[in-house]
C-alpha cells in the first residue's frame, strides 16, 4: 500500500525503516528513537571522519531519506575531522547520542552493530574505500 502515492519517497521510507529495525534487532532495543539517535549519530561522526569527495561517493549509494540524515547539519568546511584514536571516535557519537560520559551504554557496540547494518547494505567496493579512509586503529570498529 502506498503511503505517499510517490515511489521514490515510499521506497526511501521502506528502506529506512528496514534500516532502523535491523539496528534495533541487532541491539536489541525496542524504541525506534533510540535506534534514529543512534543512527544518527554514527552517521554523523563517520561522515565527519571522511573527506568531502569520500563522503559524496559514500551518500550516493545511501537510500534518500538516509542521505538526508546523512548530511543533516553538515559544515564540509570542518571535515575531515583528525580523529585518529577509537576512544575519541567513540566519544564523539556519545555526544551526538546526547549521552553523558556516566551513562552505561556501549557505544563500541553500537558503532560496530550500525556499521554492521551500513556495510550490509552498501556495496563491498565502497566499504572498502571508507574503511582504507580510516586510521588503523579505527578500521575495527567495521566488521570484515
Amino acid at each position: 500500500m502506498a503511503m505517499t502515492g510517490l515511489d521514490a519517497f515510499d521506497t526511501t521510507t521502506q528502506k529506512t525503516e528496514r534500516w532502523l529495525n535491523l539496528i534495533m534487532e541487532r541491539l536489541g532495543w525496542t524504541s525506534r528513537q533510540r535506534a534514529y539517535h543512534a543512527f544518527r549519530a554514527v552517521l554523523h561522526a563517520l561522515r565527519d571522519r571522511l573527506t568531502i569527495e569520500e563522503s559524496a561517493h559514500f551518500s550516493a549509494q545511501l537510500p534518500l531519506l538516509v542521505r538526508g540524515i546523512y548530511f543533516d547539519g553538515w559544515e564540509p568546511s570542518k571535515t575531515p575531522e583528525k580523529i585518529r584514536d577509537k576512544g575519541v571516535f567513540l566519544e564523539h557519537v556519545r555526544e551526538r547520542m546526547g549521552l553523558g560520559a556516566g551513562e552505561p551504554e556501549n557505544i563500541e557496540r553500537i558503532v560496530k552493530e550500525v556499521f554492521a547494518v551500513i556495510q550490509n547494505e552498501v556495496t563491498e567496493g565502497e566499504i572498502s574505500e571508507v574503511r582504507s579512509m580510516f586510521p588503523e586503529k579505527l578500521r575495527g570498529l567495521w566488521e570484515g
